[in-house]
């Protein structure tokens, strides 16, 4: 007689089991989520490698264990290894996550053409070996000429979906990096459940997970995202795994950014900008020059702003449009920044500057589609919806960096040092920081301007 199968019922919104059906789950309070899953939790179904089973973890002393200080893989893109730390840590397990066609795929891919160095497998559960190769030869055709190298070398594709073969090809050509794209599309003959159910996903990743921190192999997984934006599976998802990298960018625009939310390894404000190129994504080396943009003469309503990313510190030029209503009810449009804050600037302008900003339309653009939430960049909106509400030009060589409070006044903003050093990189004569900011050391080359208030700056800028 056969053994009767064990099953229990997972809520597809935050993964909580229990052992009945129910038609709420008592955790998330969601309705008709909960799922049967068959388990049958049999050791020679689970696709552990053989060196990985025998491992058996034993209690050990806090002093006697040894300090690993171990080398990181280095890679050949700087972005990439700047939002990881410093490059891959072996037996790491890292999960990249963005919209759909965003550049993931293609972003592992090339890391794993371009670093001959490395022995990877690339698992795709999504596309073919055909679709692979089509994507390779396109990347490898306009690479940079000292990271070309023949097809064949040390990039293996498998095309597989169940982890228990993936682990004996794992186990049989001993890879340097493991790439799994994506998570969503794998599933385990532990569980009975369908690829991509809450019960799957944890299942595989826990079982990639054992792999990787036993034989020190780092894996590189690939994640779905729903449509708020979170990755797709259970929350524990992102708890289990060491780094978790969010894939960022407007379709309508190049740029491409790379955010850490996670790091256990190193900063979480780092981030890596790419540019979507017809033969990949290639790697923005100084983004405040694009940014920026080349202009002979600059008109009213633009105006550049020194904010931060993270550590690193960007010039992005603000645009604004002022124009009066035609229809009675005016317009508030905002790309790139938070509509709710740019309300709250203008009540300010109105209030405590006494300009009448409330039958105008006004519409502001980010250019080059970043979208910037640092409250630094609350000087620059000003003086550019008040450029264009006078049809005055800002100077060209001045930029801003500045948290603008209910009361009118320019609160300080953090790491002033790294904006003015790159307002003076790239050639601009003044910068407009908040007044009480510590002393700096003079940049050969800029003036540092110290504002209190908002009418302090327009003395300034208009007279």
């Amino acid at each position: 007689m056969a053994a009767k199968l064990r099953s229990k019922f997972v809520c597809q919104n935050c993964g909580t089991s229990y052992a009945q059906w129910l038609g709420q789950c008592g955790q998330c309070k969601e309705w008709n989520t909960l799922v049967e899953e068959v388990v049958d939790r049999v050791e020679e179904k689970r696709g552990t490698p053989q060196r990985v089973k025998s491992r058996i973890p034993k209690p050990i002393a806090i002093d006697d264990i040894p300090a690993q200080d171990g080398p990181r893989i280095a890679l050949s893109d700087r972005e990439l290894s700047r939002v990881l730390g410093g490059g891959l840590v072996p037996g790491s397990i890292t999960l990249l996550g963005g919209e759909p066609g965003i550049g993931k795929s293609t972003l592992l891919l090339q890391t794993a053409l371009r670093n001959p160095q490395l022995k990877t497998l690339y698992v795709s559960g999504e596309e073919s070996e055909h679709q692979v190769k089509m994507r390779a030869e396109r990347l490898q055709a306009d690479a940079p000429t000292g990271l070309r190298r023949p097809q064949d070398a040390n990039c293996l594709v498998l095309t597989e979906t169940n982890t228990q073969n993936i682990f004996k090809h794992i186990e049989a050509l001993e890879p340097g990096l493991v790439v799994i794209d994506s998570v969503q599309t794998l599933h385990t003959a532990v569980l009975d459940a369908s690829p991509g159910s809450v019960g799957q996903v944890r299942e595989c990743t826990a079982e990639l997970m054992r792999f990787a921190k036993t034989t020190g192999v780092p894996i590189v997984l690939i994640g779905h995202i729903t449509k708020d934006g979170y990755i797709a599976g259970p929350k524990v998802l992102e708890h289990m795994v060491d780094c978790v990298l969010q894939f960022e960018g407007d379709r309508d625009h190049a740029f491409r950014l790379l955010r850490p939310l996670k790091n256990r390894f190193g900063s979480t404000n780092e981030l890596g900008i790419y540019e979507m190129r017809g033969s990949g994504l290639a790697e923005v080396d100084d983004p405040s020059q694009v940014l920026t943009g080349r202009r002979e003469d600059r008109p009213s309503g633009v105006v550049v702003a020194a904010t931060m990313e993270g550590m690193r510190p960007l010039l992005i030029e603000v645009q604004a449009l002022v124009s009066t209503a035609v229809y009675g009810t005016p317009q508030r449009s905002s790309t790139g920044f938070d509509l709710r804050r740019l309300n709250m600037l203008l009540a300010v302008m109105e209030k405590r500057c006494g300009f009448r900003l409330g039958q105008k339309d006004v519409f502001l653009n980010l250019a080059g589609g970043f979208r910037v939430e640092e409250p630094a960049i609350d000087l620059a909106v000003v003086c550019a919806v008040l450029s264009s509400n006078a049809d005055i030009a800002v100077p060209m060589d001045a930029c801003f960096a500045g948290e603008v409070g209910l009361t009118g006044e320019i609160r300080p903003v953090t790491r002033t040092e790294q904006r003015i050093a790159e307002a003076a990189k790239l050639g601009f004569a003044r910068i407009f920081v908040p007044k009480g900011t510590k002393a700096v050391e003079p940049v050969k080359g800029i003036d540092v301007v110290q504002v209190g208030r908002v009418d302090e700056v327009l003395g300034h800028l208009f007279g």
